[in-house]
């Protein structure tokens, strides 16, 4: 029996990768899991897992509240230390974020063998800081090496959900007909800037017969205001494979997460990165995207000005109206999907923890 603790907590881009690695591990392996207080783990851990929760935070400002924060990690470091010790622990996983730093030292500590996997194309800075002395570090995506000197890496990809792998329906809550199927999806909180953006062009949309699927989050305040029977506003849905698989363009934030998704059910996509993101991952993750071909960028504007609209229109255009006869550029996205490599991140980092005992 080898013994696994996951330090996974915080948001859906720390904790479903590492959930997607946790269910695909041998049967040989027990998993503990690491986590906050009050955040999303808490939820969706314990109906598998024993999770243990600690306080942890980052290390932010200076003067005496950096001091403060340096005691707290030190205290944290401890007791992730006697977790360690008490249950036999042989390996930590971790996939970034605040529980990074104390489960990483508290692994040190103990001589234990630590994975770390990073998925932004901008290394966080619990990465940048404690890479170098963890046994290995594995990527989500190349050009995060660039940043990690003195590091061992790995370029694995982001680990998705194994239901993105396989075919799923449409779900039957979807407007039906042929027209394109535009999603609109900004995280489980929302993206308020996002959602003023798109919902200025949704009527245009919907007058050329555009289906549009607006998953807003939990914390916008203007849904329901658009009533047509073609576009649906919902906060969130667990469906996200099959409307995916099924969209003919989406419109997202450039999460790691939300790519590694697009990239394994073939979507193109219009980028639109949160512009207050730490060390403006957002945008290099979405200039990777770029790059590939698999998307285009539109960077956070006022509503009404058109650079969104330009966008949908050059990918939309040849079919959302009958006198454009030029080439559909979707087309062409979704063959450059094809020839990209798709490696399985899930089985790839399975592997890496197996070489660490």
């Amino acid at each position: 029996m080898t013994r696994l603790l996951i330090a996974a907590s915080g948001t859906g881009g720390h904790l479903f990768p590492a959930l997607a690695v946790a269910e695909s591990l041998p049967k040989y392996w027990k998993v503990s899991w690491l986590g906050v207080p009050d955040r999303l783990e808490n939820q969706l851990v314990p109906q598998k897992y024993r999770l243990v929760t600690i306080r942890a935070e980052g290390l932010h400002g200076g003067g005496l509240r950096m001091l403060l924060q340096g005691m707290r990690l030190l205290v944290a470091t401890w007791q992730v230390r006697q977790i360690l010790l008490r249950d036999k622990i042989n390996a930590v996983f971790t996939t970034g974020g605040y529980i990074a730093a104390p489960a990483i030292l508290g692994a040190l500590s103990c001589g234990l063998p630590v994975l770390l996997h990073e998925s932004n194309a901008c290394p966080g800075r619990v990465t940048r800081l404690l890479g170098r002395f963890c046994t290995q570090v594995a990527l989500g995506l190349p050009r995060a090496s660039n940043r990690l000197k003195g590091c061992k890496t790995v370029v694995t990809g982001t680990p998705v959900r194994a239901l993105f792998f396989s075919p799923q329906r449409l779900p039957d809550w979807v407007p039906s007909g042929v027209a394109p199927l535009l999603v609109v999806m900004g995280g489980s909180q929302g993206a308020i800037g996002l959602n003023q953006m798109v919902r200025c062009v949704f009527p245009w949309l919907l007058n050329k017969g555009c289906r549009i699927v607006h998953l807003t989050g939990s914390l916008d305040p203007d849904l329901g205001q658009i009533k047509h029977p073609n576009l649906v506003e919902k906060q969130f849905t667990d469906e996200i494979p099959g409307l995916l698989q099924h969209a003919d363009l989406v419109i997202s934030r450039s999460g790691a997460s939300a790519l590694s998704e697009l990239l394994v059910c073939r979507t193109p996509s219009i980028l639109v990165p949160y512009p207050f993101a730490t060390d403006r991952h957002q945008e290099e993750n979405a200039a990777c995207a770029a790059e590939l071909g698999s998307a285009i960028i539109v960077h956070q504007h006022k509503p009404g000005d058109r650079a969104l609209k330009d966008a949908l229109w050059r990918l939309l255009g040849s079919q959302l109206d009958e006198n454009n006869l030029t080439e559909n550029p979707l087309l062409c996205m979704q063959k450059t999907l094809d020839s990209a490599i798709k490696k399985n991140a899930t089985n790839e980092l399975v592997s890496v923890l197996e070489t660490l005992n």
